[in-house]
This record gives structure tokens, C-alpha cells and sequence, in this order.
């Protein structure tokens, strides 16, 4: 027994976390107020909850059971610490409500597993957040993979060169903590992380180095991994959150029998190079899919909802539901394993 499509009125959203993030869900509702509102909104920050509601006008609440006893909301957006998803998932579903999670879904892979089968006994969707896969660019390179405009993929190479500087972590006390957070592969980078399996295909295995080589963290403020895929393919991931004197790279490349793309900028927003062996009347819009911007979350989020509500409204399937969300999740605990075992961890993993 799956909960009913919305029909003959708008998709009601609640939010918990009214943080960081929050700000781009305000943004991605407001950007679609003919179809869908935000009735509620909690936090146990009351400074932020009072300025959040005076932003959206809608109802706050202090807490997450509070909020679910009170609210009509068809889902319910978690914008908290990572670590607290799975719990709060679990609640929502519990309460017969869908549920959207920001990433990463979890900080434990067996959390993961049981916030997808929490939903599944309760008849609601879980959706992860994956809007760096709606940008033009990423868009314009699945297309190229689908096509197989690559031929054979040979090598894939990921950077984030960014900085969080120490003021950053000392922020909040969740931050940079294995229990609510994760480093930087699993917060910064793990937009990045998701786009190895979501372009490429399942990975076999990986090795993996991680170190706090600087910052006052629990967590790894860099790392590096060398990864391989079934079909063969060998690739590289880079990440440090130690770059002077700011954010200074995002980007993928791909290298092929048959093409080469490099997609950069500070966040995937550049194609910086395109090259394929067959022409196509597509690579004439290369240029207008490379846009601007001034933060590195991009512009994915409006997209997303979008997706979102079509599927609460019946009209499509989720582009990242729960199980598609535990992909990048299974990745990476893998690194994690590399790392802390030293040595090489086949996929999937033995659970």
C-alpha cells in the first residue's frame, strides 16, 4: 500500500534544518509556488527558526514530533546534520509521510539500508538530493555516455580543490564529527562521488588515503583514491578542502576510445573541453550549457523539485529515490574501509 498521488491541489512540503542548505529548498519551492508550498518548517535553533518563518510564512516548530502531529505536509525535506537522517527518516516515514534527504543520505551504510526499508513498510517515497545532475553540463555529458559517443571509457579523473577554513568547522559542533558529518569526501566532495557510478557505471573496486592534515576535525580534510570499474575503466578521485586561498576546482574528465570531455570550474559548471571523433548538431550548444556562478551547489535544485513533484502528483517516476542514493553511499563507505584497513575494497559491499 503506496500513499496516493496528490491531485487537485498544490504538493505541501515541511522542513527540518532551517541551516546552510535550507536556503536553496526556500528557493526551489518559491521557484515553483503554482504547484507546491511550504506549509512547515522546524529547527531547535530558535534564532533560525524565527528567521526562517518570518522568510516563508510558514508554521514553526521546535521539534520533528511536534511538527509531524501538526502538519498536512505530503513530504517532509531533511536539511539537518547527516548523521541525524536515518532517525529522522524513520520517524517520518512512521507518520506516513514522504520523505527528501539531502546528502548524504546517511553517515553508515547499514543506516542507509534502513531508511530505505523504513519507507518501503511504510508506502512513501524517499528521495535523495542529487541536484548537481540536473546542471546543463552534466546533463549534456550523460547524454555523450548514453550515446556512446566515448566508445570504450579508458580513464576518469575527479578534482575538488576547495577550501573550508578552520572558522567553517568551529561553526557548529556536528561539523567535521564521524557521527553527524563525515569528511570531505562524504559532505564537500560527495556530489562528485555520485557522479562515478551515475556516468560511468558500477565500480569494482577501490584503494583509498585519507589524512587531516590540517584542520581541527574528527574527519579527513584530504584525500585521494585510485578507482576501477566492471567495464575496466581506471580513474583517479582528488579531494581537499585545503586549498589557498578559496575554492579553486570542480571538475571530471573523461577519456575514451572515441572522445574526451573535461567539464571544470570551481563546481562542474564549465565544459572546458569537448572533442568527439563523430559530430553531432549537439555540440553546437556546448558553449550555452557552461554558465556562472558564485556558489557550488549550482543551480540543480529547482530542477530537482521538479522531479519531486511530479512524482508525488503521479506524473513520473524519482530520478534519485532511496536505492539510487544508496549507490554513492556504498562508495563511500568503501573509500572509508580503504583507508582506514589500508588496503584495496571490492564493491559491492558484504553486508
Amino acid at each position: 500500500m503506496t500513499r496516493a498521488p496528490v491531485t487537485g491541489r498544490k504538493v505541501r512540503f515541511a522542513l527540518v534544518g532551517c541551516g546552510r542548505i535550507a536556503a536553496n529548498h526556500f528557493g526551489a519551492v518559491k521557484s515553483h509556488t503554482d504547484r507546491c508550498e511550504l506549509t512547515d518548517i522546524c529547527d531547535v535553533d530558535p534564532e533560525a527558526l524565527a528567521r526562517a518563518a518570518k522568510e516563508t510564512g510558514a508554521r514553526p516548530h521546535r521539534s520533528l514530533a511536534d511538527m509531524l502531529a501538526a502538519t498536512s505536509a505530503d513530504c517532509v525535506i531533511l536539511t539537518t546534520p547527516s548523521g541525524l537522517h536515518p532517525r529522522q527518516t524513520i520517524e517520518a516515514a512512521k507518520a506516513g509521510i514522504n520523505v527528501m534527504t539531502e546528502k548524504p543520505m546517511a553517515t553508515r551504510f547499514s543506516d542507509g539500508l534502513a531508511m530505505v526499508d523504513a519507507c518501503d513498510k511504510a508506502g512513501v517515497r524517499l528521495f535523495v538530493v542529487k541536484q548537481n545532475r540536473r546542471n546543463a553540463t552534466l546533463q549534456m555529458l550523460k547524454q555523450a555516455v548514453e550515446q556512446k559517443r566515448f566508445g570504450r571509457i579508458y580513464s576518469v579523473a575527479i578534482n575538488v580543490f576547495w577550501t573550508r577554513p578552520q572558522s567553517y568547522y568551529d561553526s557548529a559542533k556536528w561539523r567535521g564529527t564521524w557521527e553527524f558529518d563525515g569528511g570531505a569526501f562524504m559532505n564537500q566532495a560527495s556530489h562528485y562521488i555520485d557522479l562515478l557510478d551515475w556516468l560511468v557505471g558500477p565500480i569494482e573496486s577501490v584503494m583509498c588515503y585519507t589524512g587531516t592534515l590540517e584542520r581541527d576535525i574528527e574527519v579527513e580534510d584530504t584525500g585521494v583514491a585510485a578507482l576501477r570499474w566492471r567495464s575496466g575503466a581506471m580513474g583517479t578521485l582528488n579531494v581537499t578542502m585545503l586549498t589557498y586561498p578559496k575554492n579553486l576546482e570542480g571538475s571530471i574528465t573523461i577519456l575514451g576510445e572515441k572522445g574526451s570531455v573535461r567539464i571544470g570550474g570551481v563546481a562542474v559548471n564549465e565544459i572546458q573541453h569537448w572533442e568527439f571523433a563523430d559530430k553531432r548538431p549537439e555540440d553546437e550548444e556546448v558553449s550555452k550549457a557552461s554558465y556562472q556562478t558564485t556558489s557550488v551547489y549550482g543551480f540543480g535544485h529547482p530542477l530537482y523539485y521538479d522531479n519531486v513533484i511530479r512524482t508525488l502528483t503521479g506524473e513520473a517516476e524519482p530520478e534519485t529515490d532511496g536505492r539510487e542514493g544508496l549507490k554513492s553511499l556504498e562508495l563511500l563507505i568503501a573509500l572509508y574501509l580503504s583507508a582506514r584497513d589500508g588496503k584495496r575494497v571490492g564493491l559491492p559491499l558484504e553486508y
